[in-house]
């Protein structure tokens, strides 16, 4: 078997075949794939932006900066099955040198809805025209719901409250916003006091120190808004602007929410997060988003899937976290 490298085994040579990833490979039709997702992943080209002060060259040549998107990647280095499914012919046992590794869920985001529908598509009619399943079987489809949980630490206030505080020191400082006392130190030894309180069961104590952390939040939050509601503020960059809004917004969500308010903010990277109860023994409540998934009823190929965000209203699969008992609320703090 011919090889480009010879120092490289061709995966092909390694791997079965008659794999189901390895099937599935050779018969997606992956170049009207790429055609169709070619415009999404194309390099994208901005022109600089001149930043007065920042003159490297003391000349104005190199003062600009060009953020320029570079052509999405996607390699996935797993094993040998999955790495051929996903293009690759030549095995290569280590992860690929990126500053910013590819993941599944940036690929879902960067593709879109219609991309991941356009995916899904190819998926069911190479499954039809292989024969593993037939038009029939697609006429009966069965529907469910469940939650999608969220990759997010368990909900407690003083984690939150310390996220939100340097959440906003941070974009303060990229939008050129100078702050008097940022709250650093203060706000990591209350955060270790809240833990230490809460496994302590020192209630009492847990709430005069969320307290002051709430106190640090409003007051970071305060001196951020005077500063820009100066007449003489311009921002250097408009997109650090534009993530202070979101992140002061946010943590003014943190800073005012209660234990029994609806619609509260989980997680701050994550504001979609909700707490859905089943009525599951081992786990009341979860972290996540409710979505649907339907497969087909005899051979159970998944023929389509969305999720949820807003709140869910049927009180018969899932409850909003203003129904939780009183004894869960001194956990989520």
């Amino acid at each position: 078997m011919e090889t480009t490298d010879f120092f490289r085994c061709r995966i092909d040579a390694m791997i079965n075949l008659r794999h189901p990833l390895a099937v599935l490979a050779t018969r997606l039709p992956w170049s009207a794939i790429e055609a169709s997702l070619a415009a999404k992943f194309e390099r994208k080209d901005r022109p600089g932006q001149l930043i007065e002060g920042q003159d490297m060259l003391a000349d104005g040549g190199g003062s600009g900066c060009r953020p320029q998107q570079r052509r999405a990647l996607c390699r996935f280095v797993w094993n040998a099955t999955v790495s051929y499914r996903h293009g690759r012919r030549e095995w290569v046992s280590r992860q690929v040198l990126e500053p910013r590794q590819p993941q599944v869920g940036r690929f879902r985001h960067d593709i879109g809805e219609d991309g991941m529908e356009l995916l899904l598509k190819a998926t069911i009619d190479t499954a039809v025209a292989a024969g593993a399943v037939k038009p029939v079987a697609l006429e009966r489809v069965t529907v469910d719901t469940t939650v999608q949980e969220k990759a997010i630490a368990h909900p407690v206030d003083s984690r939150l409250l310390e996220i939100a505080r340097h959440k906003v020191v941070s974009a303060a400082k990229r939008s050129g916003i100078g702050l008097k006392q940022t709250f650093a130190k203060e706000g990591k030894e209350l955060r270790r006091k809240a833990g230490g309180y809460a496994h302590a069961k020192q209630f009492r104590r847990l709430k005069r120190t969320v307290k002051r952390q709430r106190t640090i939040l409003g007051i970071v939050m305060r001196e951020v808004q005077r500063k820009l509601d100066e007449p003489g503020f311009a921002a250097t960059n408009a997109k650090a602007l534009n993530d202070l809004r979101m992140w002061f917004e946010r943590a003014e969500r943190v800073r005012t929410q209660k234990t029994h308010d609806k619609n509260k903010l989980y997680a701050l990277h994550a504001p979609e997060v909700e707490c859905i109860g089943k009525g599951k023994a081992r786990k009341p409540y979860e972290f996540g988003v409710k979505a649907a998934v339907v497969i087909s009823h005899q051979t159970g190929l998944m023929v389509g899937a969305r999720s949820f965000p807003a709140t869910p209203t049927t009180a018969t699969s899932s409850a909003p976290c203003s129904s939780r008992p009183p004894t869960c609320c001194r956990t989520c703090r």
